[in-house]
């Protein structure tokens, strides 16, 4: 049993680290609060899928220009800084989404423009703390701390939806984003403890010249690469979440606890996948193990789309009781959610195992705009093919366009499928 239980050396070895997760860790589950609740609150507002999906669309052009930007930023000046000064822009953001709601405005474009603020500092705080950690564990400890975080961000994935489908039905928006603000204060001491962390080497001033470096490297660097081009494939193909609110409200039943209940389902799974994650530090066959962890994604959302066609066509639940289709709906998405965190843990940890430190921000840049920009194109098209396929089949069809699309490019670059950690090769 301890073989399979996650390593938790990071946390023994590094104090640092490990005021940096427990800080991450309860912050984390405030921000889940505060995304959940906007599109919860969208919804209310329109009645719309598509609105909601509109949310991802004014949060991904702040996300990508200010994750390049500020992975050179973590690149050219102290990184505790840089984390701290942005820290303190995403906890103002929080203010205003708490503020607009304590004022009873309710209008969907003050939302949007509060999101795209939020995600404008989201896109400079993230890669600048993910660049850190390689600074706070030893490189064979990399895949245990990425597996750890795993954890983090799977109980915030899962505890905060749980906690916003009960928070706003039970007090209101207005608390539920409260709690958002209050938890953000420990991710700001996290990062107020932590060292000073100036640039190793030479550096050069943050701008376009250094960003498009970042841009170059990776150009030559086909294995480092593809774990970004495999991810792409499956959040934009498979991306399930926008279609959780009309799944809740129509097809499933339930309102906000099946919204929830579905939320939390797939971060379960990455909570499931990080609590057993000792395992996954003895498979060197790191690009493999990617692979087929898309390919348990798609197939899983695959059949989270058949669950949901097949519940919109029986008799609903009566109504504020939960349709018995909202438990085999949450056991796919868990086996979602178990897939994603593989292929995140393998990916993040050939990123930086294969990463030079003077790179590594704005290479860590690219990932969190892959990583959260993805999943905010893949709710675009979801949203706009849910208006003519329906949810159910939406989530059908891409999960099966996601395993041919990734399996396609596992022949296109089989090197990716060879890369072996013990002989890291970017």
């Amino acid at each position: 049993m301890p073989r399979l239980l996650a390593d938790i050396t990071p946390l023994r070895e590094s104090p640092a680290f490990r005021r940096l997760y427990i800080g991450t860790a309860l912050s984390a589950i405030g921000t889940q609060l505060t995304l959940i609740a906007v599109s919860l609150q969208v919804y209310s507002l329109t009645e719309s899928t598509l609105s909601v999906g509109l949310l991802s669309l004014f949060a991904l052009v702040p996300l990508v220009v200010a994750g390049l930007y500020g992975g050179a930023i973590a690149d050219a000046q102290d990184r505790r800084k840089v984390a701290l000064a942005s820290g303190i822009a995403l906890w103002g953001t929080s203010m205003g989404i708490a503020a607009q709601a304590w004022l009873g405005l309710d209008n969907v474009w003050l939302l949007y423009c509060l999101i795209a603020l939020h995600s404008g500092a989201a896109g400079i705080n993230q890669p600048t703390r993910s660049s850190i950690i390689p600074r706070l564990v030893r490189p064979e400890l990399l895949p245990a701390a990425n597996a750890l975080s795993m954890i983090t961000f799977g109980l915030a994935f899962t505890v905060g939806p749980l906690l916003a489908g009960v928070l706003v039905a039970q007090v209101g928006y207005a608390w539920t984003y409260t709690v958002d603000v209050v938890t953000f204060t420990f991710a700001l001491w996290a990062v107020y403890r932590l060292p000073p962390m100036p640039p190793e080497g030479p550096t050069r001033r943050a701008g376009l010249t250094t960003v498009l470096e970042g841009f170059r490297f990776l150009g030559t660097r086909p294995n480092i690469r593809m774990t970004f081009i495999v991810d792409l494939a499956a959040m934009f193909l498979a991306q399930p979440r926008v279609l959780l609110p009309a799944v809740g409200a129509v097809l499933i039943g339930g309102g906000e606890l099946t919204v929830g209940i579905l939320f939390a389902s797939a971060a379960f799974g990455s909570v499931l996948a990080g609590l057993f994650s000792g395992p996954l530090g003895r498979i060197h066959k790191q690009g493999l193990a990617v692979i087929w962890s898309i390919v348990g994604w798609g197939a899983s959302v695959s059949a989270f789309g058949l669950v949901v066609v097949m519940a919109g066509s029986s008799i609903p639940a009566a109504e504020g009781e939960l349709s018995t289709w909202v438990l085999p709906a949450a056991l796919c998405l868990v086996l979602a959610g178990i897939a994603d965190s593989i292929s995140s843990v393998f990916r993040n940890t050939i990123l930086q195992s294969a990463t030079p430190d003077a790179m590594r921000g704005r290479l860590q840049g690219v990932f969190i705009v892959v990583v959260a920009g993805g999943p905010r194109v893949g709710d675009i098209v979801a949203g706009g093919n849910a208006a003519w396929l329906g949810e159910g089949w939406t989530a059908v069809v891409g999960g099966l366009a996601c395993i041919v699309v990734v399996l396609a490019l596992s022949r296109w670059q089989p090197r990716f499928a060879q890369y072996d950690s013990r002989r890291p090769e970017a």
